[in-house]
């Protein structure tokens, strides 16, 4: 059922706009004259902008059991293509709009522009939507991204949730299939108040009902590595959390410089009631920090969210003993650590790293490995001679049974785009692959 689920929201979101673009042609008699096909076109380009952004906010509303099944980074990856659609038909919106008014009214396009803005209804506070979108857009853009710093990034995609709402009224106020249409209002109405709803209560009210509820604080912050921190945390009820091995969290740590800036972490050892454990490599400014807290420092901890857990497909014979390949890249060894002390049946971890002081946690991987009589094999870049092919005739020379494993993929993305490729090509099925990505 889990792997069906993507197919299903795909096909749901579909219909979806379909029933959207109903509205049009139950609205639509006879479309006449360049003036007509413009206008007919900025309708349905805002009918579908309008659809596309309910969507997209539905997408990001963290709701736990489609996260679980559909996975954090597939749910970001159609966000973030949705974005591209959204602002595109945005952008078609309005200059089909004008350019369509303009013939109508048989006025140019900068007078018609001036009067849209100034004398319809809500077009003031849709300016400043289309403003911010446009904003979005720019720093979501690639260039820019790779220039803005996490938490920077946040705060102006953030700016999205403002423009959706100074955008909806005038879907209402100045909509053709709106104005007059009791049933059509109702509709965009839930379209928008349920998404609306779900991020007020999974990205809001449930974070705070959790931090009041465990009264998580920093315990201990113990370094790993070249920097690298394991941070320990205590609070209250932590067996009721619920996290299952592979998953993370969104960490708000409560001191200067961090309580803006929900940051994701896995667990990088199975959830204890009496602790929990993150271990964090200082890749930005909000990761650096964490080296720096204090014992005592107030935590929220928002999830736990993530695919990236135990799993194996239906299809396993009974009673066959369950095989899993890890492989993990840099601090993707997070998720994989867990995971490899409680997975069951017969276990190989692969790890790769640049140096040998890289690969980190690696007292606790042999401790695990002797205990369980599984297999890890290091691969480093330095010194030469040390690196394992990541390749499907490297990767089945060291495990011969490898189409028959399920496979968990953690790193990187050189190092998880090479590993899938080489999965497929040595016959190992997508269904059998789980991986998790953090790249934005």
């Amino acid at each position: 059922m889990a792997r069906h689920l993507p197919l299903a929201a795909r096909v749901l979101g579909y219909a979806g706009a379909l029933v959207v673009l109903g509205l049009w042609w139950a609205d639509t008699s006879s479309v006449v004259g360049p003036a007509g096909w413009l206008t007919g076109a900025a309708r349905i380009t805002g009918l579908l902008a309008g659809y596309a952004c309910a969507v997209l906010v539905a997408l990001m509303a963290r709701v736990p059991w489609l996260d679980h099944t559909v996975g954090s980074d597939r749910l970001a990856r159609w966000h973030a293509s949705g974005g591209r659609y959204a602002i595109s038909l945005i952008l078609a919106h309005a200059l089909l709009a004008v350019w369509g008014y303009s013939l109508t009214s048989h006025t140019d396009v900068v007078s018609q522009t001036t009067t849209l803005i100034l004398r319809y209804p809500e077009m003031l506070k849709t300016t400043a939507a289309f403003l911010l979108f446009l904003l979005t857009a720019a720093v979501s853009a690639r260039a820019a991204r790779r220039r803005l710093s996490y938490e920077t990034w946040q705060l102006l995609h953030g700016a999205t949730y403002a423009a959706v709402f100074l955008a909806f009224g005038h879907q209402l106020a100045n909509g053709a299939d709106f104005v007059g249409n009791r049933a059509a209002q109702l509709l965009w109405y839930a379209l928008y108040l349920v998404p609306a709803a779900l991020v007020l209560w999974f990205r809001f009210l449930a974070p705070l009902r959790s931090a009041r509820r465990h009264r998580l604080r920093v315990a201990e912050v113990r370094e790993e590595g070249p920097g690298v921190v394991s941070v320990y945390l205590t609070g209250q009820r932590l067996g009721e959390l619920d996290v299952r091995p592979g998953q993370f969290l969104r960490w708000r740590f409560l001191t200067r410089g961090l309580r803006w800036t929900a940051s994701p972490y896995s667990l990088s050892a199975p959830a204890d009631p009496r602790f929990l454990r993150i271990t964090v490599k200082a890749l930005g400014a909000h990761s650096a920090a964490l080296a720096r807290l204090k014992p005592g420092t107030r935590v929220w901890a928002e999830g736990p969210y993530g695919a990236l857990a135990p799993q194996y497909p239906e299809r396993r014979q009974p009673g066959a003993e369950p095989r899993a390949l890890l492989l993990a890249g840099g601090i993707g060894i997070t998720p994989l650590r867990a995971l490899f002390e409680t997975l069951p049946g017969d276990l190989v971890l692969i790890y790769w790293a640049r140096t040998p002081d890289d690969l980190v946690l690696r007292a606790e991987l042999d401790a695990i490995a002797t205990a369980r009589g599984a297999r890890v094999h290091y691969s480093v870049d330095r010194p030469a001679g040390h690196a394992l092919a990541l390749t499907a005739s490297g990767l089945t020379t060291l495990v011969p049974d490898l189409g028959l494993r399920d496979v968990y993929l953690c790193g990187p993305p050189g190092m998880t785009g090479a590993a899938e490729t080489a999965l497929r090509e040595a016959g190992v099925a997508r269904p059998r692959i789980h991986q998790e990505s953090f790249a934005l």
